[in-house]
């Protein structure tokens, strides 16, 4: 029998414990390292609350607006609901509301990474999306690029690095419309780190979605967040903003997020229905697995609700109203981002939306054109009528065309089976175009047709006719 020297207790407990830390070593279960395309594999649908709250959306409005989004719009597949800016603001409220009067500082914890505003939000974010989750949606807040100014000013320590916020701030390449933040120069050790705590404490809050303002013209920060969701094993889809600095040539940059914006803000006007048009022909063919061009939120209902009407110096832009946009052009609005392939996200009061809003917006073939994934091609313009085609990814014999009249006086067009793009879809599947015809539903006057020659068309000005199709023989 081997014997086995007896030690002193006090080496006997520093061997145990050495023991114990190494096989507790053994056990940590590392982050999985996840993949930033998985995320959407369809155009998300959800709702932001800029359009209507602006920057001053509370906790109580956030916790009825997750209530009536999970029972109306959830059914339908809208999933994510998205706080924009604003939320770390601390405030003064106009005496009797909740409305800001001015903002006092912006709240961040000791590393400079931003947490809640006390008035907005006394009970923290994690409860907002533990709420959404409990109600089977799922919950995003925006951020702008970069650390903030006051982290800088103070100095204080990137979290888990022996760095501080002056080594990695970036004080030339600075936002030009919001002076919260300065850039991140990621040249700089500690900048990654400094990206990683940020979408860290996002992550533990509960985040799965996060929207990231001025962010596009700069690559490398770009990146830097991408590495942080996908190295930190976060399930969080990747939404870029602005969209008018953008560049095709840095396509490969953007495809490390999910959304890219590619309008400038579109709210409730006929200039911002023509941004759609000219940014879904620039983008036209970028879609790929997980990355999902946007025509931007919404606008559609109540637009900045929460102005006290009896407060003469709020400015009358900041008012609440209802849409500007006519029912055409509301149709038009829709069906270019059904057929865009382009994330829908609502921007309007969900609390009040009306019901004409609400119909387009849960239109069920409105959003299997949406959820099909395919962004349309422009296959015919003549005298400001155009036509969108949208292949069905799944069935070839079927898809959905949107033929816009962007005069602003009625159109009464004659369209062939070629200019619908049926000659071409026969051509590309081997099939004998004599033998064809095809089942033509309208979408928005909800009646079918045949249509087996040329057929005309009636479209009111700055209208749509938007079909689905399907192929049947003679």
């Amino acid at each position: 029998m081997i014997k086995f020297p007896t030690l002193p207790p006090t080496l006997m407990c520093i061997l145990l414990f050495v023991f114990a830390f190494n096989t507790k070593s053994q056990n940590v279960v590392k982050k999985e390292k996840t993949s930033i395309a998985d995320f959407a594999p369809k155009p998300p649908l959800g709702y932001n609350s800029y359009d209507s709250y602006l920057t001053h959306l509370n906790e109580d409005q956030a916790i009825k607006l997750i209530g009536v989004m999970a029972k109306k719009y959830k059914p339908f597949g809208y999933e994510y609901f998205v706080m924009d800016a604003g939320w770390y603001h601390n405030v003064v409220f106009y005496d009797g509301t909740k409305y800001p009067k001015k903002v006092t500082g912006l709240e961040m914890d000791k590393y400079g990474i931003y947490e809640p505003g006390k008035m907005y939000f006394p009970h923290g974010i994690k409860r907002l999306a533990d709420l959404a989750h409990e109600k089977g949606l799922k919950f995003g807040v925006w951020i702008i690029r970069g650390i903030p100014r006051d982290a800088v000013k103070r100095n204080l320590p990137i979290k888990g690095t022996t760095y501080s916020a002056r080594d990695i701030a970036d004080t030339i390449n600075t936002c030009d419309w919001n002076k919260d933040n300065y850039g991140v120069d990621m040249n700089k050790p500690g900048a990654q780190e400094y990206y990683n705590s940020v979408i860290d404490k996002l992550a533990s809050w509960g985040l799965d979605f996060v929207k990231v303002d001025d962010m596009v013209p700069y690559p490398k920060e770009m990146l830097a967040v991408a590495k942080a969701i996908e190295n930190g094993g976060y399930k969080m889809v990747y939404s870029l903003s602005p969209g008018d600095v953008h560049k095709t040539t840095d396509l490969p940059y953007y495809r490390n997020a999910n959304m890219l914006r590619i309008t400038e803000d579109v709210w409730d006007n006929s200039a911002s229905v023509q941004k759609g048009f000219t940014a879904w022909e620039k983008f036209a063919g970028t879609t790929e697995k997980g990355f999902w061009p946007d025509l931007d939120m919404i606008p559609f209902g109540r637009l900045k609700v929460g102005a006290p009407d009896n407060i003469a110096q709020i400015s009358n832009d900041n008012r609440a109203r209802q849409s500007l946009l006519s029912t055409a052009q509301m149709r038009t609005f829709i069906t270019q981002r059904a057929l865009a392939a382009s994330p829908l996200i609502i921007g309007g009061d969900l609390l009040t939306m009306d019901d004409y809003s609400y119909s387009l917006l849960t239109n069920k073939d409105m959003l299997a054109c949406n959820q099909n994934g395919v962004m349309g091609d422009n296959i015919y313009q003549a005298d400001s009528v155009e036509v969108w085609f949208t292949s069905n990814k799944n069935d070839p014999k079927k898809g959905w065309i949107g033929i816009f009249n962007r005069n602003d006086f009625q159109k009464t067009v004659n369209l062939s089976k070629t200019d619908l793009g049926f000659t071409e879809y026969l051509n590309s599947y081997k099939l004998i175009e004599n033998k064809k015809a095809f089942r033509l539903k309208d979408i928005w006057g909800d009646k079918e047709f045949t249509m087996d020659g040329d057929h005309q068309f009636e479209i009111p000005a700055n209208d749509v006719v938007f079909l689905k199709f399907e192929e049947v023989a003679f």
